[in-house]
């Protein structure tokens, strides 16, 4: 078995040649990934729907916009909350990730985390892979591996989450930004 090197934390970025619909131009942070499989959240996909109409005591907390995110393909009926908390603790009701980014306990009182959330973002449904299938991906080229930056999980305008990201790479991935949505209309 070959040593998986642990991807939490940064970004998976679809490839102009990822031909899956469910991750069309996506940005996955990685929460988890280890030699058991990984597990991301998918932080471009804004939903019609408000987290007031389905986590309505997390409504007041919840970035802009404040609406439910689809986090993946994967159990579209369970949430997830995500968060940016820096310093070294966290409170009680949130799990450190990486960096200042975290995962809120959604069934904990909202007031326990309330003073230090400065912003919240719910993901309904999540990505995952088993083991050794996102390497397969990465060596299939349907990803590239980028670092991620907190301000990600709350990009205000989502739907240009995907070029941003590029374009801040110092690389020639900064060229991918420009690639067409629909390469046949060139």
């Amino acid at each position: 078995m070959t040593e998986v090197t642990s991807l939490t934390g940064r970004l998976l970025v679809a490839t102009p040649a990822l031909t899956d619909p469910n991750f069309d131009h996506a940005v996955v942070l990685l929460l988890d990934h280890d030699e058991e499989g990984s597990l991301g959240i998918v932080l471009n996909r804004p939903t019609p729907v408000d987290v007031g109409d389905v986590l309505e005591p997390w409504a007041a907390l919840a970035g802009e916009p404040g609406v439910v995110f689809q986090g993946g393909p994967v159990s579209l009926d369970a949430a997830l909350g995500v968060a940016v908390i820096p310093g070294s603790e966290g409170p009680l009701g949130w799990r450190r990730v990486h960096g200042a980014i975290g995962l809120v306990d959604l069934e904990a009182p909202p007031e326990l985390l309330a003073a230090e959330l400065g912003s919240l973002r719910i993901f309904a449904g999540y990505a995952g892979w088993g083991p050794g299938q996102l390497e397969n991906e990465l060596e299939e080229g349907a990803w590239y591996v980028v670092e991620s930056e907190p301000g990600d999980v709350f990009a205000p305008e989502p739907e240009r989450l995907w070029r941003s990201v590029l374009r801040r790479q110092r690389s020639e991935l900064a060229m991918v930004a420009t690639y067409p949505d629909d390469p046949s209309l060139n």
